[in-house]
């Protein structure tokens, strides 16, 4: 729970109630890899803090498995499209490693945004940082090149090609397996 305290404290300034009415909420999690934290087709009531591990967020399309994001230590993970409208989510969330995760609930949640000034403005910054990333990744996959994707993941998160399986990076380039096997025999 102190990782998060300290990931929290890097984007906004949090009082000593907030963080104690958020400890007093959280839960810990513990899954090995394989697990879902989220299936296609329920509704996530849980917001995820991601303490250790690797996980990935994936649709199902035309019988493949389309990986759109994966997360690693120091982030926060959930099915987000779902756990805002509390409607059934479209996507996956897999453990690609063992993972030890903090959660709380939706309604959990919204009451700490209701006490707490503070704990609704690190919410904002949350989905700031989320949106960006989804528009960082809208624009990588509709306006580059495959060869610029992979250097661009090199280059800026070089930890994916080192921690995630080829197969996961491949469907996440918006490619098949051997053609970035081709790319980074080419490198």
């Amino acid at each position: 729970m102190n990782t998060l305290f300290e990931h929290i404290r890097q984007y906004c300034r949090m009082s000593d109630p907030a963080l104690n009415s958020l400890g007093a909420e959280l839960r810990k999690v513990a899954l090995p890899k394989g697990a879902f934290l989220i299936k296609e087709g329920k509704v996530c009531d849980q917001i995820y803090f991601l303490e250790k591990g690797c996980l990935r967020g994936f649709y199902n399309l035309d019988d493949k498995e389309i990986s759109y994001w994966f997360a690693f230590e120091n982030s926060f993970v959930t099915s987000f499209f779902s756990f805002i409208t509390r409607k059934p989510g479209m996507e996956n969330i897999h453990l690609l490693e063992d993972c030890t995760l903090w959660s709380v609930s939706y309604e959990r949640l919204q009451h700490l945004y209701a006490t707490h000034p503070d704990m609704e403005r690190l919410g904002r910054i949350m989905h700031e940082r989320y949106y960006v990333m989804l528009e960082e990744r809208f624009v990588s996959n509709h306006f580059k090149e495959v060869r610029e994707r992979y250097e661009n993941l090199m280059l800026q998160a070089p930890h994916i090609l080192q921690r995630v399986p080829l197969r996961y990076v491949a469907s996440y380039l918006g490619i098949t397996q051997e053609t970035l096997s081709r790319i980074r025999g080419k490198q």
